[in-house]
């Protein structure tokens, strides 16, 4: 399943972080272009795409607190 939007701090409204695929980051200049579990580091990783260049961005372990929301396709 495709993760959409990962939020990671202990608190969900006010203290955590959240990235959405397509979401803009780095002033504009980026866009978030993938949101993937791996589960061989056990850990979420987020990367970014610039034109057609996609370089892995952000890395969480599993020891973060992590809130997932999955694309729903119908």
């Amino acid at each position: 399943m495709d993760i959409r939007k990962i939020s990671v701090g202990p608190d969900y409204k006010s203290g955590a972080m959240h990235y959405i695929v397509g979401q803009d980051v780095l002033s504009g200049s980026h866009k978030i272009h993938l949101i993937k579990f791996d589960s061989e580091l056990n850990s979420y990783k987020i990367y970014i795409e610039d034109n057609d260049v996609v370089i892995l961005w952000k890395e969480f372990s599993s020891d973060m607190p992590v809130s997932i929301e999955y694309n729903i396709n119908f």
